[in-house]
This record gives C-alpha cells, structure tokens and sequence, in this order.
C-alpha cells in the first residue's frame, strides 16, 4: 500500500470493505510504503505558475500570493483573514458532506473558501450552492486547472482535507511544501505525513482530527484559525512544514529493500 497507516487500516472492518479477513491471512506479505513526492514539479521558490516565488528563507512571498488568490476569487484583499482552500476530486470519499455542512458557519465568521475540483454532479451543485449563498467570501472552480491549483496550494493559509479515508494522499504534501498548513483527519499517509500541532512542545506540522463528524472538522477548524491570529508563531509552523523532505528518495530506499528481500 501507498502508506505505513493503510497498510494497517485494510486489516479492519472499517476499511477493509470485506476483504479485512483475506489481508489479516497474508499480512505476512504485507508492506506500506509512503509515496513521495515531485519535490520539482512543487517547488515554490522556482514556480512559474505562481506570481512571486518564495521559501522557507525568504517567506515574504507568501503574503503577495494570497493577495493575488484573493483577486482571482473576487475575495477581500486583506491579509488578516484566514483563507481555507481545497483541492479534490470532487467524491464523497474526501469527507465533503462534512464540508458542505459546516461551510456556512465558517463564513459567518470572518473567513474566505476556495475550492478547486470536478467530480461528482451532487457536490458540484452543493458547493455551487455555496458560492450563490458566499458570493464575497467563497468561490467554487469546478473543473481543474493545474495554474489555479498551484495558485491555491501558495496563495491559501489552511489546506482542507476531511478525507473518510485516504491510502496516501499528495495534497498535505504539496500544501506544506508551500506553507500552507493542512487540517486533516488522521487517517492513511495523512496521519503518516502529519504531525498535529501541540502548542505546550511547540512541535507538529498542521491539525489533525480523528472523529468523522463536521462538528470535529469545526473544532479543529477554529483551532487553526487561533494559530493565525499568532503571526510570529504561524511563521514559524509554516517554516517547519516548509523544511519537510516529501522527495521520493526515503521511499526509493524502502522500495529496494522491499525488492532486495522478494527476491532473496
């Protein structure tokens, strides 16, 4: 499997969709490896599809492409709001029920949405809908288009991913490689790419939550947008994320240990 957790998760009724018993009988032959990433393809300090390149060094970048993802949507151009956005496949696997329920909540409160996605016709009307509802603060891409995308992964502050269950998952990566933390549930490589923000240890890398109920998605929601109102400190979240390896060279490795002992 494409992460350490899913290799794990198979072997329960919950996620093994009737096949946990046959997984459980041959774990033996059993393996996760976490993908990597296109850690050139998704590099902001050289992309050419956003409008001012940055890094980990030098972040003053960042702030210049929120402010032209907020033109783009037709948003507030202001720097002090939290800017949530997502970039899916538009399927009830990715938790966008809990989504779609919570949305009006989040932009009765100070908060700007955007989404980026084509999927399934009953999410592109509920998020349609949400866009005629938040025609100030939320704006729904339905299609996909790889320039916006890279425009949301550096422009947005808070990357949304309510997954029900996720084997790996490259958008947390993307998203943290361009300091845009990820909220998650903790399942799959999300919770192998992860680390849920702890503010006694000041250690962690983006909010997870376990829970699959929009209330819990709110909760952890709310908490980050606590850690925005601490700029010194979302600086400094945001470095650390910035600095994670996602290349494939780790998994390469693991690949060839894994072929080294198939073949004896």
């Amino acid at each position: 499997t494409v992460s350490p957790t899913y290799a794990k998760e198979i072997q329960t009724e919950e996620y093994g969709f009737g096949l946990e018993g046959v997984v459980k009988k041959r774990v033996k032959k059993l393996r996760g490896i976490l993908n990597g990433l296109d850690v050139q393809g998704w590099d902001p300090s050289v992309d050419k599809f956003i409008p001012v390149v940055y890094s980990s060094v030098r972040m003053a970048g960042k702030i210049r492409c929120k402010a032209e993802l907020q033109r783009l949507c037709g948003f507030e151009e202001d720097p002090g709001i939290p800017l949530f956005a997502m970039v899916t496949r538009l399927a009830e696997q990715k938790g966008l029920d809990h989504m779609a329920e919570i949305a009006d909540k989040l932009l009765a409160d100070r908060a700007q949405f955007v989404l980026l996605g084509e999927g399934d016709d009953v999410y592109h009307t509920s998020f349609r809908n949400i866009g005629n509802r938040h025609p100030k603060t939320s704006r729904m891409f339905l299609d996909f288009d790889a320039a916006k995308a890279h425009a949301l992964y550096a422009g947005a502050d808070f990357f949304l991913m309510p997954s029900l269950f996720e084997p790996c998952g490259l958008g947390q990566m993307i998203s943290m490689r361009y300091g845009t933390l990820p909220i998650a549930r903790r399942v799959g490589g999300l919770a192998d790419t992860i680390v849920d923000l702890d503010e006694k240890t000041q250690t962690g890398n983006g909010f997870l939550f376990m829970e699959k109920s929009p209330e819990q998605l709110m909760r952890t929601i709310a908490r980050a947008k606590k850690l925005f109102a601490d700029k010194k400190r979302l600086q400094a979240v945001r470095k650390r994320a910035m600095k994670i390896d996602f290349s494939w060279d780790k998994s390469a490795k693991e690949y060839m240990g894994l072929y080294r002992e198939v073949a004896g």
